[in-house]
């Protein structure tokens, strides 16, 4: 007996292991985790989570142009997937501050690969972008 009232079930403790999902497929649910680390707001707060705990308004100053209702709906899905974590202080006011958990941090080599190459491809993609609408605009 575990509690009172209560009896050990037989079982497998372990957690069942989710097979390996196909992102080419419509109904696997790899898409919505593609999308929510494809999403900009997404990539930039864990960036910066994998460098240290942030409060709320620290991370609104440094992500140029996010609002802080997007924000707080980024940080909550992040959170809700397990890839961030919220922790409040009870202090006058209240303090929260989120930080990157140990699956979040998993992601932050890839990303800061993606954000370097991102960075240092720019200038390409752009010339690309003019070279493909002075095409489009010689033949419309």
């Amino acid at each position: 007996m575990t509690q009172d009232g209560t009896f050990p079930i037989q079982g497998n403790p372990v957690e069942t292991a989710w097979l390996k999902g196909d992102v080419f497929a419509a109904d696997c649910p790899t898409r919505l985790l593609l999308d929510r680390i494809g999403d900009k707001w997404s990539v930039l707060v864990l960036l910066l989570l994998g460098e240290e705990p942030y409060r709320f308004n620290e991370l609104k100053r440094r992500i140029a142009g996010v609002s802080q209702k997007m924000l707080s709906q980024t940080l909550r899905t992040l959170e809700r997937d397990g890839l961030v974590t919220r922790h409040v202080v009870a202090t006058k006011p209240v303090s929260v501050s989120y930080a990157i958990t140990p699956l979040g941090g998993e992601l932050i080599d890839a990303l800061r690969a993606l954000m370097t190459w991102s960075e240092a491809r720019i200038g390409a993609v752009l010339s690309a972008q003019r070279a493909f609408d002075a095409r489009e605009g010689a033949a419309g």
